[in-house]
């Protein structure tokens, strides 16, 4: 059974940091390119990092330069370290298998349950 299970969040102040964790199982994680995507209450789901098998990553503007996609294999594993959090990033965040694209990533499948992200004072 595939199966994604995310991990991780919190409440945190802004300008803290966070880091999620996503565990693959039923699956080879090696073969599958994984995106981290969030969605906060009357808004749409958006993609905020994703990490193709060699290690390609993209991120959107809004995260660039906080947000770090890395992932361990061995592990079956990938993490999203969120540095300098901001009230907007309050959401919950969900990991996913995607297509990986250099300009994004695509076809979420086998989303997890999700992990609650609230950054406030």
């Amino acid at each position: 059974q595939v199966q994604l299970v995310e991990s991780g969040g919190g409440l945190v102040q802004p300008g803290g940091s966070l880091r999620l964790s996503c565990v693959a199982s039923g699956f080879p994680l090696d073969y599958y390119e994984i995106g981290w995507f969030r969605q906060a209450p009357g808004k749409e789901r958006e993609a905020v990092s994703c990490i193709s098998t060699d290690g390609h990553r993209y991120y959107p503007d809004s995260v660039k330069g906080r947000f770090t996609i890395s992932r361990d294999n061995a592990k079956a594993t990938v993490y999203l370290q969120m540095n300098s959090l901001k009230p907007e990033d309050t959401a919950v965040y969900y990991c996913a298998t995607v297509m990986f694209f250099n300009y994004g990533c695509y076809d979420p499948t086998y989303l997890g349950q999700g992990t609650q992200v609230t950054i406030s004072s």
